[in-house]
């Protein structure tokens, strides 16, 4: 059945990964995509899809609430997919006012246009960091206590309480999404993984932080985006779904970093270890029992397979990371990790 469906942070990582995967797999739906095009928006990144007659670009910012309700207004959209946040850890700390106001304050706006245009499904997509911190054994559970330990995953839980009191208070149909690190192509390169590709493709250091033992539960892009899909169509309302990659995908920082350097053909005196981040959260692992029981859903691509397939993607794209990583973003990264 066709549906007008609108995706939030749609020129962003997950948001543009979703946006093409939506157009493969529901081509019936008029898919809306709405974007800040803030330092991680690139349009580049849904280029190939807005030649589609049945996608559209809208440039709006969340936080403004006059924007977005004219164009829930106009729209009258049956599902959205929230995907834009701010999201970077380092950069909640040096700045935690931009992911108050983009993350709370812009959820709740779209929260109140959604309600007042009758959106029939909201996806509220999240992340595990609200859970804070695991020990070295365990996994995290719908049923964990929120424990955020930095700026960003305070927002975002903040935002997962607005939608769930809004589902309680108002009858909103809404679902929240909790997931695990993500990989995959279009990721701006800040992030570990295309951090450290881009380096050392090109023979710079690689800053590990600590010593590098952090651990995390990554998933790769589209079997993220297969989860979401089933979310939306088969969720049940008021509920939270932790989305999470398979077994072999908890792994160190500092494996994935040489399982990069090896599928690169690099050594590992381009490793560097810095100054660990405040209050870095060690592990991070999630339970998909509930998805995978509930909905059908898990992983299909394993680690070694996603990463070779990220690795190609950057290998291929070299015009694209070359051109995100300059100007303002290089300046940010002098700042965090020093050096040149």
């Amino acid at each position: 059945m066709a549906k007008k469906v609108l995706v939030t942070g749609s020129a962003g990582f997950i948001g543009s990964n979703l946006a093409h995967y939506l157009v493969k797999e529901k081509p019936e739906w008029e898919l809306f995509l709405l974007d800040a095009l803030t330092y991680a928006g690139n349009l580049k990144n849904v280029a190939s899809i807005l030649e589609n007659e049945n996608v559209h670009f809208i440039k709006e910012d969340i936080t403004n609430a006059e924007g977005i309700n004219k164009i829930f207004e106009d729209h009258k959209f049956d599902m959205v997919f929230h995907l834009a946040a701010e999201s970077h850890v380092d950069r909640s700390i040096l700045n935690a006012g931009a992911f108050v106001m983009t993350n709370v304050l812009g959820t709740q706006n779209l929260i109140s246009a959604s309600r007042n245009t009758n959106v029939d499904r909201f996806v509220h997509v999240s992340t595990d960091e609200v859970y804070g911190a695991l020990g070295p054994t365990g996994k995290f559970y719908e049923t964990t206590p929120l424990d955020p330990t930095s700026p960003y995953s305070a927002s975002k839980a903040s935002s997962d309480l607005l939608v769930l009191a809004n589902c309680k208070t108002h009858d909103f149909n809404a679902v929240v999404t909790r997931c695990t690190n993500n990989y995959g192509p279009y990721q701006f390169p800040e992030k570990l993984i295309p951090l450290f590709i881009t380096n050392a493709y090109e023979g710079e250091q690689l800053p590990v932080y600590g010593d590098g033992l952090q651990s995390r539960h990554w998933i790769y892009v589209d079997d993220h985006n297969e989860a979401l899909l089933a979310v939306a169509e088969k969720g049940k309302a008021g509920e939270v779904y932790n989305i999470g990659g398979p077994d072999d995908a908890e792994v160190t920082n500092i494996e994935v970093t040489k399982a990069i350097l090896e599928g690169l053909g690099k050594d590992e005196s381009l490793l560097k270890y810095v100054e660990d981040r405040l209050a870095h959260d060690r592990r991070y692992c999630v339970d998909i029992g509930k998805i995978s029981t509930e909905l059908g859903w898990k992983p299909k691509v394993g680690f070694k397979e996603g990463l070779e397939k990220t690795i190609k993607w950057y290998l291929d794209n070299q015009e694209w990371w070359k051109d995100v990583k300059s100007g303002d973003y290089m300046d940010y990264y002098k700042t965090q990790y020093g050096g040149n």
